[in-house]
């Protein structure tokens, strides 16, 4: 009987055959934290009293950087104090959120099992990756041991197929999918990603799919490893030969889902869960006053393209808040180089420095009572943003943009040529 993805790559690292639905003790790649969740990883380990860690670990100062508050700093403190100590490489403030260092710096590959102490770890299955989130314990046990315990998951494939209408985008379809599904549609499932219209994907765009099938409830999310895959690597200066770990033709999968995208129009999540689907059209009109581009969802230079040819010798409504966060200081440089930068702050946009913030609410634009948010973030749970009292809808960029312009949600593809 064939395997899937997640099988084969669970059964390497376990040192064993493994199916769906059986658990195993799996020996781990590479493990991370963010500044939200290394302070606990941290006291595990001191408490622990290792000499040193079983696996390579590296942490991110992302969430809160630069730190807004007392309090924050204390933890980045403890961070660049234990980095030092276990020598443990360290992404200091400004160099982006972790779910785009980490895959731009090469220290993971396809075929690889990571863990993160951050549920978004799953954006590296579209690299081929088994990359899954894990609480800041359980990440410690693994720097502990080298190891952990998994379940393998049983496996959904999604095949994708038609012709990408113009104005859609990887957020689009994610969207649509999740909508289709719920939230807990594919409670600890693996994904498998493909067809015609996965295939056109940039990786950007594949990082967006991947990076939100925990939001219907997935443990992993994988993409095929191809040309692209490899140009990718390349450009980062990553020359080491890859990998891939591709699913056997005679896989077994829980179940196969297609979805026609050919008609598909804008998409939006309303508040307060990312499956409340709706399209832009049934929700235009509904005033903002806020609008952020960037996270580990659609931060990355594709995104910032799209926006920056949309709002060239254009301007952001006098009554939006538009911040863009670049997912992280290499996309930020090339940015710059583009002119989207100056794009930007042209047409009235605030550009903050790479990392999360905005996003999970720490700082950089918590919105006021009654505020209504439209984001390209991941999330739109009540409070995700630092206010249960306001309002978040998820967008892809190019209507993310185009609400920014006009003020209200708007369709973007009156803006596109």
């Amino acid at each position: 009987m064939g395997k899937t993805i997640a099988e084969k790559i669970l059964s390497k690292h376990a040192g064993k055959d493994l199916k769906a639905g059986d658990f195993a003790i799996c020996s781990v790649d590479f493990t991370f934290g963010q500044d939200g969740t290394s302070s606990i990883i941290i006291d595990r380990i001191r408490e622990m009293g290792l000499p040193e860690l079983k696996t390579k670990f590296c942490m991110v100062i992302d969430h809160s950087a630069p730190s807004p508050s007392e309090g924050v700093s204390r933890v980045h403190k403890k961070m660049r104090l234990f980095s030092q100590d276990y020598k443990a490489h360290l992404y200091d403030i400004g160099c982006g959120v972790c779910h785009q260092v980490i895959p731009e710096s090469g220290m993971i590959l396809p075929g690889d099992l990571v863990l993160g102490a951050d549920s978004h770890t799953c954006t590296y299955g579209a690299l081929g990756i088994f990359s899954t989130g894990v609480g800041s314990t359980d990440l410690a046990i693994t720097l502990a041991t080298g190891k952990n315990w998994f379940k393998v998951p049983g496996t959904f494939k999604i095949v994708v197929r038609g012709k990408l209408p113009k104005g859609i985008y990887a957020k689009d379809i994610i969207l649509h999918i999740i909508g289709s599904l719920g939230a807990d549609g594919a409670t600890y499932k693996a994904v498998e990603f493909s067809g015609p219209v996965i295939d056109q994907l940039d990786i950007d765009g594949r990082m967006t799919m991947c990076n939100m099938v925990v939001e219907m409830g997935a443990k992993v999310g994988f993409m095929p490893v191809d040309k692209k895959t490899v140009a990718w690597f390349k450009k980062q200066g990553i020359q080491r030969a890859l990998k891939p770990v591709t699913a056997d033709s005679d896989a077994v999968y829980e179940k196969v889902l297609e979805f026609d995208v050919s008609k598909l129009t804008p998409q939006v999540a309303k508040p307060h869960t990312v499956d409340n689907n709706a399209t832009a059209a049934d929700v235009k009109d509904i005033v903002i006053n806020e609008a952020f581009l960037g996270t580990c969802t659609n931060g990355r230079l594709a995104d910032l393209k799209i926006a920056a040819t949309m709002l060239k010798n254009r301007k952001v409504s006098s009554r939006v808040k538009f911040i863009i966060a670049c997912a992280s200081r290499n996309i930020y440089l090339a940015a710059l180089k583009l002119g989207y930068i100056n794009t930007f702050i042209k047409a009235g946009g605030v550009v903050v420095v790479p990392g999360c913030g905005p996003c999970v609410g720490t700082h950089n634009g918590v919105p006021a009572d009654g505020e209504i948010v439209i984001s390209t973030a991941n999330r739109n749970f009540k409070g995700r943003m630092g206010n249960p009292r306001a309002c978040i809808y998820l967008a892809s960029p190019a209507t993310v943009v185009a609400s920014a312009i006009t003020g209200k949600i708007t369709d973007p593809r009156r803006f596109l040529k």
